[in-house]
Parts: structure tokens; sequence; C-alpha cells
């Protein structure tokens, strides 16, 4: 059991890091941009645009 708690541990620590807004930022982008794809729209725009944007925000709270 305990090499499955590591292996979770692990995947967790690789995912989300040191900062979980990052990564559900990610994750709202990455569903956005399928929905956009499923809709027969161009989604090759949104992810470049959201990387830049949680880069933004990210380094602005940690300036603070």
């Amino acid at each position: 059991m305990s090499a499955l708690r590591r292996f979770g541990t692990f995947w967790w620590d690789f995912v989300i890091g040191d900062d979980w807004r990052i990564a559900a930022g990610v994750a709202i982008a990455l569903g956005a941009t399928a929905a956009l794809a499923a809709a027969d729209e161009p989604a090759w725009w949104l992810l470049p645009i959201a990387v830049a944007t949680l880069l933004y925000f990210s380094l602005r709270r940690e300036v603070r």
C-alpha cells in the first residue's frame, strides 16, 4: 500500500505542484479548448493566451 501512496503522491506533486490555481487554470483552459474544437471553431489561440494570463497572475501574486 505504501508504494501506491508514493505513486499517488508523486502524481499529485507533479500535476498540482506548488500552486493549485495554475493547475486548475490549465485544466479549465484545456476544457475550453476541447469545447471550442468540438464546436468546429478555431481553438489554437486559446491555450497561449491562457498560459500567458496564468503566468502574469502567478508572477503578480508572488511579487506581492
